[in-house]
């Protein structure tokens, strides 16, 4: 596999697509702003999908289903919440075509109009909501602890494979609570859930926090969030938590009865995480070689190559390569043998390189004399030979120690690219010259914070949850300050 696209200094965002691409992970579809997502890409998605689920499950939670179609007039009941999600709305105002008596091929036909137009699911609270309502009467009936695996649509104009697209997968929770105090701990608890994922299976540190109101999410009360920092310096949010409040319980009248005897409307969270964790995953790890997995995400962990002049030779190194990989499979290791004969082991080595696999072992005939392997991991490069009789221990603690390494890779990365900063001049030179995040003043104002992202493209990523209070001067306008928080460019 030739090298044939540029390194991450030359063009991170070709760098990134061409991996996306030719990592066959995805690719662009027919339909403009959508992504096919290709089976080495949904194996991965699979991977987080399983894990979170049960993540889902061990905190409480079920899954359930709700429809794709929301009516319009749905929206309108929580103004803030259309107001945050009008622009980016794809609707649905006919149920049939039929052939042109022109000739002029399919067309729609307009007698088939809907009475009420339905929005393509942007985001299921209303729909929900309304079907909460008819849930929820007593105390006894909450909480509710829902959770929907689903495709939304967003309309974006401006797209890039898996970081924003028209059409995403997501998961997304919502659920309802008799007090605030609960809802707004169930939203603290699953943006938790979020971290230790991102953390200790997508090896990515994050940053937990609180959205400004300009940043957080519409119909929200509070929005907490994790943010990461991918290689160039920007920021990613990679998952959202959301204290509704009462809000989407107002609009959709619904209430319940308290052990008192009183009628009280029901407090809600949403939060979800979607298949921009794909992207997270390419930019936080991959290198100019190509994709680099995290051993407890990859498809293949580990992959073994044959290497051979002649079919004897080929025959006698399966025997041992197939019982290697039977062995490491017992341990519940993800192992490819490839044994094709249509590709020169070079040429192999270059595919899994590319494609992220965390060990790759090749077995040639000098191996079997010795009873040894060469093993490379693809973080560091790094080759050794090993025993057969010992490859089974050797595997598992390098697949601990890849892991491990990619995760404090990222967080010296991330130490080493966060600064803080005290007035307006460095804050300008550090976002346009060094990136990363930024520790500055703020004065609290939205009318601050929308001049600096006017002037900068910065924006405040997050207010670090159990933040230090100090005081100080806002970066921008010199205000007293009670706190800094986190701005960066981002996605």
């Amino acid at each position: 596999m030739s090298k044939d696209f540029p390194t991450r200094e030359e063009n991170y965002s070709e760098w990134y697509n061409h991996i996306a691409r030719k990592a066959d992970l995805a690719e662009n579809s027919a339909v403009r702003g959508c992504m096919v997502i290709k089976p080495y890409g949904f194996a991965i998605w699979e991977k987080m999908q399983a894990t979170l689920d049960k993540m889902f499950k061990d905190t409480g939670h079920s899954n359930a289903y709700f429809p794709l179609f929301i009516p319009k007039s749905f929206f309108s009941r929580e103004a803030n919440h259309v107001e945050g999600f009008a622009k980016e709305c794809a609707v649905v105002t006919h149920y049939r075509l039929k052939n042109d008596e022109e000739g002029k091929g399919i067309v729609v036909d307009e007698s088939a109009k809907l009475e009420e137009e339905l929005i393509v699911r942007p985001t299921s609270e209303t729909i929900i909501w309304d079907t909460y309502r008819n849930w929820i009467q007593s105390y006894r009936d909450l909480p509710i602890l829902v959770n929907q695996w689903a495709n939304v649509v967003r309309w974006e104009m401006r797209t890039r494979l898996f970081l924003r697209t028209a059409e995403f997968l997501w998961q997304e929770g919502h659920t309802a609570h008799a007090t605030q105090e609960e809802a707004e701990q169930e939203a603290r608890t699953m943006l938790d859930v979020y971290a230790q994922f991102a953390e200790e299976w997508m090896a990515v540190p994050v940053l937990k926090g609180v959205k400004t109101a300009n940043e957080r999410f519409a119909g929200a009360v509070d929005t907490y969030c994790i943010e990461a920092l991918m290689q160039d310096g920007k920021a990613l949010q990679a998952g959202t938590s959301h204290f509704l409040g009462q809000n989407f319980a107002k609009a959709f009248d619904v209430k319940f009865t308290t052990k008192e005897g009183k009628q009280e409307h029901v407090w809600a969270t949403s939060w979800g995480v979607s298949t921009r964790l794909m992207g997270a995953l390419i930019m936080a790890h991959s290198d100019d070689d190509g994709l680099v997995l995290p051993p407890k995400l990859a498809p293949i962990q580990v992959v073994i190559v044959p290497i051979y002049k002649n079919e004897e030779q080929l025959n006698n190194i399966s025997e041992v390569a197939i019982q290697i990989k039977a062995d490491l499979e017992k341990e519940g290791i993800r192992v490819k043998y490839d044994d094709r004969d249509t590709h020169k082991p070079g040429w192999k080595f270059s595919e899994y390189e590319f494609k992220g696999v965390p060990v790759r072992i090749a077995i040639g005939p000098r191996d079997l004399e010795n009873g040894t392997v060469e093993v490379a991991r693809r973080d560091t490069k790094e080759k050794q030979t090993y025993q057969q009789t010992d490859i089974v221990h050797k595997v598992e603690h390098l697949l601990e120690n890849i892991q491990k390494n990619l995760y404090d890779r990222a967080v010296s990365y991330r130490e080493e690219n966060t600064r803080q900063v005290d007035s307006w001049e460095e804050f300008k030179d550090v976002i346009e010259n060094k990136g990363g995040f930024v520790l500055a003043h703020w004065d609290g104002t939205s009318e601050t914070e929308n001049k600096i992202k006017a002037e900068t493209k910065a924006t405040i990523r997050l207010i670090p949850l159990n933040n230090k209070q100090e005081g100080g001067k806002c970066v921008y306008t010199g205000n007293p300050s009670t706190q800094r928080v986190i701005f960066a460019k981002s996605y």
